[in-house]
């Protein structure tokens, strides 16, 4: 006959398992438990990067006993629309949204009543922001262009005139203008002179910047150095340059991330450069500002946090050959 404490062990045992499946919820959701706090999250659509973000969000949520349910809106306005209006009927304290667009700000705000909105990933227009309710969490876009900017410049410093190809993302999306504008505006102001000698939108995608990429080999037209918004785009131009032989030491291609297929290109030879984006230190600055605001606390010590209340700013760093290994 079974002992006593065999029994109990076993008893304790079959209720961690239960609690286990009925308290954890469901996929994309970390249930509430001390705080009671409710978070809807919206992402534009899912990506490596975004991927990231949404699960340090949930992470760090179920960590704080508050609970985040994750919705994709698979690149539809009327999808994260409808995810706004759930927020409203549905009892949730704060929204963190990913903007499918963001000319759709108003929209978005409207529809989430008074629900604080904690924008990522994709910037609002500054007037659409509002101290402790509609604020920004992201990295400094501008600074990832001028990264890239610095960077060309030291490789070419030798050189009194610099043929440059961009590769931008989205058209519209607040990381591409950021980028693009950060990096022309610290070339352009170099003093040395600089050719854009192609530049066309990529979409962050590896294939179309490859196809972008061979139509500007075809052209012979002499490039120094590509720039892309993202990595991905940067390892579909890798692709163009070493199917048709191009010396990758010689013709720099940069972009921005660090993803770990980033990195593994830098590693490799192949990229020459990327910026890191933290993708986890943005959910996590994501969740501390929700809660914050959810409990009536203060933000104005949130780290990053501008004097204005209006962003709240997760570093880029600088990712070569000298460093890369800490960031793959």
């Amino acid at each position: 006959m079974m002992n006593m404490k065999k029994r109990l062990a076993i008893i304790l045992a079959a209720v961690m398992v239960l609690t286990c499946l009925f308290g954890c919820g469901a996929s994309g959701k970390a249930q509430a438990g001390k705080t009671g706090v409710k978070i809807l999250v919206s992402v534009s659509r899912m990506d490596t990067f975004r991927q990231m973000l949404a699960e340090a969000v949930q992470s760090k949520a179920l960590e704080a006993g508050a609970q985040a349910d994750l919705y994709d809106a698979e690149g539809s306005i009327e999808n994260q629309v409808e995810h706004m209006k759930m927020a409203l009927t549905g009892g949730y304290d704060v929204i963190i949204c990913l903007p499918v667009n963001t000319d759709t700000v108003v929209e978005l705000k409207a529809s989430a009543g008074d629900i604080p909105i904690i924008f990522c990933n994709s910037c609002p227009e500054e007037n659409q922001l509002q101290a402790g309710k509609y604020v920004y969490v992201g990295s400094s876009e501008q600074v990832a262009g001028q990264y890239q900017a610095e960077y060309v410049l030291d490789k070419f410093s030798g050189k009194d005139e610099i043929n440059v190809a961009i590769l931008t993302g989205e058209p519209g999306h607040s990381a591409a203008v950021g980028r693009t504008r950060g990096v022309k505006k610290a070339l352009n102001d170099s003093g040395k002179q600089i050719n854009y000698v192609f530049e066309d939108t990529g979409v962050w995608d590896t294939g179309k910047a490859k196809e972008l990429m061979q139509i500007l080999l075809k052209t012979g037209v002499p490039v120094d150095c590509v720039l892309c918004n993202n990595d991905s785009m940067a390892l579909g131009v890798v692709e163009a340059c070493k199917e048709a032989g191009i010396d990758l030491s010689a013709v720099p291609v940069l972009g921005v991330d660090a993803t770990a297929e980033g990195c593994a290109a830098i590693e490799a030879g192949d990229m020459a450069f990327t910026v890191y984006q933290s993708g986890t230190g943005q959910g996590e600055a994501a969740i501390e500002y929700a809660l914050r605001i959810a409990n009536g606390q203060s933000v104005k010590d949130v780290e990053g946090i501008t004097e204005d209340g209006l962003y709240v700013w997760v570093p880029f760093v600088k990712v070569d050959s000298t460093n890369v290994s800490s960031y793959k």
